[in-house]
């Protein structure tokens, strides 16, 4: 994020929390939603406008949505109230033995957004909710809520269905449930309850709960009206049906359902190409007014911009429960252990500041550092011809290939790389970052190939494009991946001085990286990418790796996330240093 989008979220939080604290009406106005629904209600609103500095910018903008709606759609207390006094009459697991327990006001608002409004037609308006909190929210006990009410007071032929990416996870949420049953039907008369699944033994209702793992191959003929998808910050895009995969089949079985119900409980993670940090940046979209789906009801908790990772006060912010659920200490303590270790910090910002971050000390490049570099400019509109270096590195139909132009401008001594990223179309569907794919090619910025492999003689047109702007005097490959284009250009070119193999040695890499390094880190920087998100995707993805003789060249830091992008703007700066330029 720059420094740009970075003062637009604080102008919009001036902005919206202004808004609030003008509103003087809003607790009369509303009063059938706040106060004659549940006094818990004005606590948490009021709680939230009279203290916009200890909540988020996204909790704002949830609470001003929230009076919007209720201009726009039907309130319906009754069903509010009906749903809490049923949370509160179950009995969860706690430390002290199973009990019932009564929501906190933040929880009271969720159950009221979700359940409260209804379209003209009398059917629910909300039909996906995300909650994108911490750990130690009560997530577990609300979804489990959730699949229990759906069986005891849903469809007769209600399918209540809790996924996960692993079992253990899965089985973590199904087991409240099952203990929940069990304390209502001890002696199994009217319910069988499995390992895996619960359903009715009598014939009055045919609804059912049941257990789910990304790994299932059993989801054919699926009719769900409940789909409860917990932890799914760790689902990954793969070429299986694991993921979103799973998620999509079960909410693509809910079509004839009246009030289909999809809830995502989650907390942040390491995973930042898969579906869930996506969907999460869309329901941002949705708050900030950029996109319109009131179907869609989300929360999240995290930090603001400008928050300190180690100030009780961003804990608060974040965690919401603390001293409710969460010990009063137990962020001070989970702070000092994240001192002692990366993957313990790495911890603490994913799971306890609910953050999408990867681990900020073994990649080369944080996502605030690498986004710093993004920058708007046209390489081809500089004027004058720009001496420039060229270098690109191909994949097969594995991947995306990457082609780097890099000029030197004497205007403002500073360096400008443009890197294109190519990708066939025919390899789309079946590869593992797929989602993520696509959504960079309809956004323009991963261009696609006709066919099932990469098309090389559109990147040698592409390059062609670009010299007729650009004097370029080298273009870098790895002679072992690029025979074919390199042929390409020899000819199209006319000579081979301006063709260069590029050794993807330690030794060729080392200057470059300490080159790059060095103009990255200025301020301002001394050389900028243009605004290309793949680029910031793959420096984020480097590790530096160090031969026996310290030279050092980036290495991916995980199979699915890939670099190309990050290894040809080096080898562009290795042959702009051998010219000089």
């Amino acid at each position: 994020m720059n420094e740009t989008e970075k003062q637009g979220l604080r102008d919009l939080k001036k902005e919206v929390s202004g808004w609030l604290c003008d509103q003087s009406d809003l607790y009369d106005r509303y009063r059938y939603a706040l106060a004659d629904t549940d006094q818990r209600m004005v606590d948490y609103v009021s709680g939230v406008i009279d203290n916009p500095d200890g909540h988020n910018l996204y909790e704002l903008l949830k609470v001003r949505r929230f009076f919007s709606l209720l201009d726009k759609y039907i309130w319906n207390a009754k069903r509010v109230r009906t749903k809490i006094d049923l949370y509160e009459h179950m009995k969860f697991s706690g430390t002290t033995g199973r009990r019932c327990y009564k929501l906190t006001p933040v929880q009271t608002f969720q159950m009221a957004h979700i359940f409260g409004f209804d379209r003209d037609d009398g059917r629910r308006l909300v039909r996906t909710a995300y909650l994108f909190v911490p750990r130690k929210f009560s997530k577990t006990t609300f979804a489990a809520f959730l699949a229990v009410d759906d069986l005891l007071f849903g469809d007769a032929n209600a399918e209540a269905y809790i996924g996960a990416n692993s079992l253990d996870q899965a089985k973590k949420c199904f087991n409240e449930v099952r203990n929940i049953l069990f304390s209502l039907d001890e002696d199994q008369t009217h319910l069988r309850i499995n390992r895996e699944s619960v359903t009715f033994k009598d014939q009055e209702r045919e609804s059912l709960i049941r257990c789910l793992t990304a790994n299932d191959d059993t989801k054919d003929g699926l009719f769900a009206s409940l789909v409860v998808m917990d932890e799914y910050s760790q689902a990954k895009n793969t070429s299986t049906k694991k993921g979103a995969d799973l998620k999509n089949v079960l909410t693509t079985s809910m079509g004839p359902r009246k009030n289909p119900l999809t809830i995502i409980i989650t907390t942040a993670s390491d995973v930042l190409d898969g579906p869930c940090y996506q969907e999460i940046e869309g329901t941002k979209a949705i708050l900030r007014g950029k996109s319109e789906n009131d179907s869609v009801f989300a929360d999240l908790f995290m930090p603001d911009v400008d928050d300190d990772d180690g100030d009780p006060r961003t804990w608060a912010k974040v965690q919401p429960h603390l001293g409710v659920t969460v010990q009063p200490d137990y962020y001070e303590m989970e702070w000092a252990n994240a001192q002692l270790s990366a993957d313990n910090m790495l911890a603490f910002r994913t799971k306890l500041l609910n953050r999408f971050v990867v681990n900020d000390t073994s990649t080369w490049f944080a996502p605030e550092d690498a986004n710093r570099l993004l920058a708007d400019f046209d390489i081809t509109k500089f004027g004058g011809r720009p001496v420039c270096v060229c270098a690109f590195d191909l994949s097969v139909k594995d991947d995306f290939s990457a082609v780097s132009y890099t000029i030197f401008s004497s205007r403002d001594k500073k360096y400008y790389t443009h890197t294109d990223y190519y990708f066939p179309d025919g390899a789309l569907e079946t590869h593992a970052n797929r989602d993520l794919y696509k959504l960079w090619a309809e956004q323009g910025h991963l261009k696609l190939c006709r066919g099932d492999i990469i098309d090389v003689q559109q990147i040698a047109s592409d390059i062609m494009r670009y010299a007729s702007y650009l004097t370029i005097v080298s273009i870098g490959y790895d002679k072992y991946k690029a025979t074919e284009l390199a042929n390409i250009l020899s000819i199209t070119y006319h000579g081979d001085r301006q063709l260069t193999p590029y050794a993807q040695t330690y030794g060729s890499f080392n200057q470059p990286v300490e080159r790059f390094e060095l103009m990255a880190y200025c301020k301002p920087p001394k050389i900028a990418l243009n605004n290309n998100p793949i680029n910031a995707y793959c420096l984020t993805n480097c590790v530096l790796d160090t031969d026996n003789l310290e030279n050092k060249k980036p290495v991916k830091v995980s199979q699915t996330r890939k670099i190309d992008g990050a290894i040809t703007m080096l080898m562009t700066i290795g042959l702009a240093d051998s010219l000089r330029f």
